[in-house]
């Protein structure tokens, strides 16, 4: 698992082995719409630990 910074962001490699995901399903659901909101540090692509728990929300909330 690649280093977060303090736990504050996840790297796309990351977020999927934390939350037991393929890199495949994360871009198709970034395709679509519904991955977690993502940013850009020089070519990095990160997730909040914030915006990590609002997709799981979400995602908690369409499954049911």
């Amino acid at each position: 698992m690649e280093n977060t910074t303090a736990g504050e962001v996840f790297t796309v490699a990351s977020f999927c082995e934390a939350h037991k995901i393929s890199r495949a399903l994360f871009y198709k659901l970034r395709s679509e719409g519904r991955a977690p909101h993502t940013f850009n540090i020089g070519r990095r692509v990160l997730i909040s630990r914030e915006a990590a728990q609002a997709w799981l929300a979400r995602m908690e909330g369409t499954a049911a």
